[in-house]
């Protein structure tokens, strides 16, 4: 059986887990997320905690079980505490400002690149040249902060660009004589 889906998810105080046919739902003070729900695993919730077994011996259902179970435990981490990712701007006039959903980049375009966020993730600006991202889906908060990387990732010689906070970027030698 899978490492992963042997321990148990434990739900805190003030999280409902909703288990279908169809899709598992988790409800909590951070919002409402739902997975589909898998045919090979079964899922049991005794006193406070969801067990994910497989439904037989196969390697599908072994792998799946071991998914599933982080799948949800995601989810209750993002429904009580919330996720978030640090981006950095380096370079000379890389700025960042938020306003509502919005996030507004000058990364040396010509052009400021503008950026919505979508329903349940928030963006802030502390100081211009970072950015942090917070939101309850795990997923969509590293999507959301690959693609605001992707504008402007940073380049090998001189390391200007945005990265993760806790990136760290190897810089190549530039050419002799």
């Amino acid at each position: 059986m899978s490492r992963v889906g042997k321990s148990p998810v434990a739900l805190p105080q003030g999280v409902e887990v909703s288990i279908k046919d169809d899709q598992i739902s988790v409800k909590g003070k951070g919002g409402n997320l739902s997975v589909p729900q898998s045919a090979l695993v079964k899922i049991l919730n005794k006193d406070g905690h969801l067990h994910f077994e497989p439904i037989d011996e196969s390697r599908e259902a072994n792998m799946m079980s071991g998914t599933l179970r982080q799948l949800v435990h995601n989810m209750v981490v993002g429904v009580t505490q919330g996720f978030e990712r640090k981006l950095n701007l380096v370079g000379v006039g890389f700025r960042a400002q938020a306003q509502g959903a919005k996030l507004n980049l000058s990364v040396g375009f010509s052009h400021p690149v503008d950026f919505t966020m979508s329903e349940g993730i928030t963006v802030t600006t502390p100081v211009p040249t970072e950015i942090v991202i917070k939101g309850a889906d795990r997923q969509r908060v590293g999507q959301i902060a690959a693609e605001i990387r992707a504008v402007r990732p940073p380049e090998p010689y001189k390391g200007k660009g945005i990265r993760y906070a806790e990136e760290k970027i190897v810089l190549k030698e530039t050419k002799k004589k």
